[in-house]
């Protein structure tokens, strides 16, 4: 199979005296070169100019977007008991026909700590034994 080339070879029409320059330059098409294709839009980062006082408020036609939050990834040590725990949580939400991931566990404790007072958010603490920071050995 032979290859076909990307851009086909235009035909070359004399010019003739009947003929018109605009005419003839209309029944030729070219291919694209750099200086017939068109320029791409340039990315500005300048802010655009403020607003002229009859422009609708921006964002007035569309709804405004959902911020999404951005993630962060953590890792943490947390003693096999204390992960029985999530676990026996996880289960007793299935229980209550609501699936529930051990993240979104974890962010529900935050949320009802965050809402303690301060004594109260001290006494939680101090229930929780201090652990050693890094890896557990394996073994």
């Amino acid at each position: 199979m032979p290859k076909t080339p990307s851009v086909l070879p235009t035909k070359r029409i004399p010019k003739s005296a009947s003929a018109p320059a605009a005419t003839l330059a209309a029944a030729v098409p070219e291919a694209p070169t750099e200086k017939t294709r068109p320029a791409p839009a340039a990315k500005s980062r300048a802010r655009p100019a403020a607003a002229a006082p009859e422009a609708t408020p921006m964002g007035a036609d569309k709804p405004a977007k959902a911020h999404k939050p951005k993630l962060v990834r953590d890792s943490f040590t947390i003693p096999k008991d204390e992960y029985a725990v999530l676990d026996a949580l996880k289960r007793r939400a299935l229980g209550l026909e609501h699936h529930v991931r051990k993240s979104e566990l974890l962010r529900a404790g935050i949320q009802v700590l965050a809402a303690m007072n301060d004594k109260a958010l001290l006494k939680a603490i101090g229930a929780v034994p201090t652990l050693k920071t890094g890896r557990p050995k394996v073994g």
